[in-house]
């Protein structure tokens, strides 16, 4: 996200109007709703958890426990029970 200064894209009538409420302050404007974007969808984030649970619950199916999981990919030993059970459920289907 980048900032963009206010006196450059708003009329003036309006940026004195805002700057009623809220003068010198950082605001956050919302996207509407038909422009929002999913979680992940502009970087490869999404795509990088997907192949890192997946190989979690692989090494899982190999015998090794969660804890030494936990150890390999820097988790918790919870926060790898829950990313089995959702390889689990998701490869179910």
């Amino acid at each position: 996200m980048s900032y963009k200064k206010a006196r450059h894209i708003l009329p003036v009538e309006l940026l004195e109007l805002i700057q009623e409420y809220v003068d010198g302050e950082y605001i956050y404007i919302p996207r509407r709703t038909e422009h929002k974007k999913t979680w992940g969808s502009s970087t490869a984030t999404r795509k990088e958890l997907e192949v890192r649970n997946s190989n979690i619950y692989n090494d899982y199916l190999s015998g090794v426990d969660t804890a030494t999981l936990g150890e390999k990919y820097y988790l918790s030993s919870k926060s790898i029970q829950r990313i089995v059970l959702k390889e689990k459920r998701r490869r179910k289907e």
